[in-house]
């Protein structure tokens, strides 16, 4: 097997036909020391046909043989016609009398291909130049066509001595590599010109029988591809992310980018009010870079603002009082919560080209914490998130807001509860019923951000902004009645329950009870 389009042209024939012919030759010839010199019925055989039966009766132990491969260099079409009739700057050369020729009349000559590529070359070998009168003459009396040379010793011998040759005639395209494969083949341990159908399963009736004693069994190819999956599932996490992601269209919101799981402690903590003191901002509930470890990439100006918010307070606060520090604030971590994609977000609405605009956005993606894991609590999980930003807004608004959107995600059974955020106030936790565990879930915390994170921002002060973020795990819990989030998550999710389970269709009737 020489190339592949020798391939393509050779014969094609079954791999038991091949097979003992393989073996027919190696009892006449003792060995093949090259299968390109093989010749089933006259004709070349087809590479992949050949390796097919190679590999059958190597595995039978009835041959070894091994792969040889290298790269021979063959002539392009252009390049076996300018073997045969002479490079482009050589039939130029030629078709310029001892008085000159005109430039116009070339392509008449010798045709236009010739004309455009090889007067070039002619004038860059000094074999022609301009006469005073404009004409083409002749500036040596011979010429060497090496181009045609090089060409011919390609053909014969499928290499060249010079690679800066080589790979100027590849430039030009008058020649290509090639892989070539071919296989040296030698007797196995079992060598025999009969071939024996093996047995490839152990059926009753060989068991009853005790014919499986007698039988030739075809060994287990162990590197054998197995069967294709049918298709894929998806699994029901991302079935209720999508159905969340139409109700937020539905309501007129936009997604945020999200695809930035590590960010700073300023957008995560900082920006949010959130002072460095805090419990949540040790090792123990968040997961910090070693490499790199800090970032700077934070507007300034803004940081100057959080940081006076933070120490001396400000906008109608007296703030924490203590020495903020910047260094604090440049720790890069794993995103605990989504609300850092939304500061950032809200930073860039204030500051955008026309001043501030209402808006709508959220988010579904991952965040990390670094929790104790159970049947309710994963140290990675999805938040949903979403935010609100308009002028007046109160807490009935958001009330209202969460109640509506619940009830489109059929979850019309649910509870707030007073809470406490850094960046919310008012704040509230929402819960829903469980089912399956029979107790009130928490599924999601919800507020109006405090002014002493929207100002530093540069939102006006006029301007509230509400905002929730619920657990997706949780409300596909409830859905699919998994009563352990470690079913539905991680290394103990059951595949056959991906596989089984129906598409999510979450009700978006009002007032319907869980």
């Amino acid at each position: 097997m020489t190339s592949s389009k020798m391939a393509a042209a050779a014969t094609s024939v079954s791999t038991d036909d091949l097979a003992q012919f393989i073996l027919n030759t190696l009892d006449r010839d003792g060995a093949i020391a090259s299968s390109a010199d093989l010749r089933f019925q006259g004709q070349q055989v087809e590479n992949q046909a050949l390796h097919g039966a190679l590999t059958s009766l190597e595995r039978r132990e009835m041959i070894t043989y091994e792969t040889i491969e290298f790269d021979k260099w063959v002539l392009t079409a252009e390049g076996a016609d300018i073997e045969a009739n002479g490079s482009h700057e050589a039939k130029v050369f030629n078709a310029i009398p001892a008085d000159g020729l005109a430039i116009g009349d070339l392509g008449k000559k010798v045709g236009a291909e010739s004309a455009k590529i090889g007067q070039g070359k002619a004038f860059k070998n000094k074999w022609i130049g301009k006469g005073k009168d404009g004409k083409l003459v002749r500036l040596v009396a011979t010429i060497r066509d090496v181009t045609q040379e090089d060409l011919a010793t390609i053909k014969k011998t499928h290499a060249h001595s010079d690679a800066k040759v080589l790979a100027e005639l590849k430039k030009r395209k008058l020649c290509d590599k090639e892989k070539v494969t071919h296989y040296r083949v030698a007797k196995g341990t079992h060598f025999s010109t009969v071939i024996v159908k093996q047995a490839t399963d152990l059926t009753v009736d060989m068991l009853l029988s005790g014919s499986w004693q007698n039988l030739d069994f075809k060994k287990y190819n162990f590197d054998a591809l197995g069967q294709e999956p049918s298709g894929g599932h998806l699994h029901p996490l991302m079935k209720v992310r999508e159905e969340f992601r139409q109700i937020f269209f539905e309501m007129g919101f936009e997604e945020m980018p999200t695809n930035r799981y590590v960010e700073s402690s300023f957008w995560n903590f900082d920006a949010l009010f959130q002072p460095q003191q805090h419990p949540a901002r040790d090792m123990h509930d968040t997961f910090f870079l070693k490499n790199p470890a800090t970032s700077n990439r934070f507007p300034k100006a803004c940081m100057e603002q959080v940081k006076q918010v933070h120490s001396t307070g400000g906008f109608g606060s007296i703030g924490y009082g203590y020495d903020w520090k910047e260094e604090e604030a440049e720790k890069l971590l794993l995103r605990t919560h989504t609300t850092a994609v939304s500061s950032n977000m809200l930073y860039k609405l204030a500051h955008q080209e026309g001043g501030f605009t209402p808006a709508k956005y959220f988010s579904i993606d991952r965040v990390f914490r670094n929790e104790t894991v159970d049947a309710t609590h994963l140290a990675e999980f999805h938040q949903v998130e979403g935010v609100i930003a308009d002028v007046g807004l109160t807490l009935g608004d958001l009330i209202g807001f969460i109640n509506v959107f619940c009830q489109k995600m059929g979850v019309t059974n649910i509870r707030f509860k007073p809470a406490y955020n850094p960046y919310t106030e008012p704040s509230m936790e929402i819960f829903s019923y469980h089912q399956g565990l029979g107790k009130w879930v928490e599924i999601g915390n919800s507020g109006m951000f405090r002014p002493e994170m929207l100002g530093p921002l540069g939102l006006p002060d006029n301007v509230r902004v509400i905002a929730w973020g619920l657990s997706l795990e949780r409300p596909t819990m409830i859905k699919y009645g998994i009563d352990n989030i470690r079913e539905l998550l991680g290394h103990k999710c059951d595949l056959e329950m991906i596989q089984k389970n129906p598409i999510c269709r979450l009700d978006k009737k009002m007032g319907r009870e869980n």
